[in-house]
């Protein structure tokens, strides 16, 4: 039987268009982009126009505000860090939500650890903060508001513009971390008024450990790295154009098709609840099922079914799923994000989430539901 799989929120399979570029990058265009010769000016050519289109799918005010890096976990390190670095002097104090990836947690937590003070706004059933929280929040010290594009566990999408909007009125800047979102809804910066936002090549059918930080011009947050002079001072090291290319090609064809995607998402997103109603499983939602939201990732509460046993026999049935976050998949810890929206209580234990990319078919989705009722029923019988 073949292996089905439903984890793209993880990573996703790099698309054969992106593999056959990246090749042809690696054979053909081998030169150091910094190099002042006929291999280096190549190789700077695919530098720079994978660079303005990568700006001109943010609406960007121009193709130098683009700072390629090694993935999200990098662009979210160097914003948040970065950020408190340069403006210490104007304030110590950031916001952020309960629900971030640990890329964002986890600095915060290492400046908490050094004398800065951290807000974690709190986020409803939906798993969206209060407009009104964030108000409250901000100070005459907050100098840097960092908040999730969309989640990578339940797919709440945030009110960008909005956010944007107060936000801009205080001393802070903006970060977003816009890793799940990038490329599969529309992210406007501008419209947005979002200052730093963050990306990975590896959600889009791109290649792993490739990414680029949207920097604002004027901020001017320096290098995290230490090293040479590439990205304009502000990223050490030696560009990866076969990686920087494959992740330009990967954004073209989800550009694309992004409205064909969303709504094929969307429709098994339906087909999978009606098909679970169907076969009497005892299920919910976690968070929203509407248009707003991040279209290929559900998150389903199995009620009277731990997560570990319903992974397990996925798993062996050749379904690839998960239960949480794949960087914290090594955890025995309940998903933080679903304790934020719903308390410490067995939904956070029984939840498991699917994720769709451009290669799952319905079919797969009625073979997934099939399995899901018999998988559940055997489990609550066995208890």
């Amino acid at each position: 039987m073949k292996n089905i799989y439903l984890d793209n929120a993880g990573t996703t399979p790099m698309a054969p268009e992106v593999v056959e570029t990246m090749t042809q990058m690696m054979t053909e265009v081998f030169g150091n982009a910094s190099a002042a010769n006929s291999f280096g000016r190549k190789a700077r050519g695919v530098l720079e126009r994978s660079r303005q289109i990568f700006a001109d799918s943010l609406n960007a005010k121009n193709a130098n505000e683009i700072i390629f890096t090694s993935g999200g976990t990098e662009s979210d390190n160097t914003a948040i860090i970065q950020t408190a670095r340069k403006r210490k002097n104007q304030g110590r104090h950031l916001i952020t939500t309960a629900i971030e990836h640990e890329a964002v947690l986890k600095p915060m937590e290492y400046l908490e650890e050094n004398g800065y003070e951290v807000t974690y706004l709190p986020v409803d059933e939906n798993g969206v903060i209060s407009l009104t929280d964030l108000k409250n929040a901000l100070r005459p010290d907050t100098i840097l508001v960092s908040i999730m594009a969309g989640n990578n566990e339940v797919g709440s999408h945030m009110p960008l513009t909005q956010i944007g909007e107060i936000v801009a009125k205080s001393n802070a800047w903006f970060h977003t971390d816009a890793v799940q979102a990038y490329g599969i809804v529309d992210i406007d910066v501008q419209r947005d008024q979002i200052d730093l936002l963050s990306t990975s090549a590896h959600k889009l059918n791109g290649p792993k450990q490739m990414g680029f930080l949207y920097e604002r011009e004027g901020l001017d947050l320096g290098s995290h790295l230490m090293g040479g002079d590439q990205e304009l001072k502000r990223r050490a090291g030696t560009e990866n154009i076969p990686a920087i290319a494959g992740f330009a090609k990967a954004v073209e064809l989800e550009q694309a098709e992004r409205e064909t995607l969303q709504k094929r998402y969307q429709g098994f997103k339906q087909q999978l609840c009606d098909a679970l109603a169907q076969n009497g499983v005892s299920f919910e939602v976690n968070g929203k099922m509407g248009a707003d939201e991040l279209p290929q990732i559900i998150n389903i509460w199995f009620k009277g079914c731990q997560n570990d046993a319903m992974l397990t026999n996925l798993d062996l049935a050749g379904f690839a799923a998960a239960a949480g976050s794949a960087c914290t998949a090594g955890s025995l810890e309940p998903s933080h994000v679903l304790k934020a929206m719903y308390g410490d209580n067995e939904r956070v234990v029984q939840s498991l989430r699917f994720s769709f990319g451009k290669y799952n078919t319905a079919d797969e989705i009625a073979q997934l539901a099939t399995q899901l009722a018999k998988i559940s029923q055997r489990i609550k019988k066995n208890n």
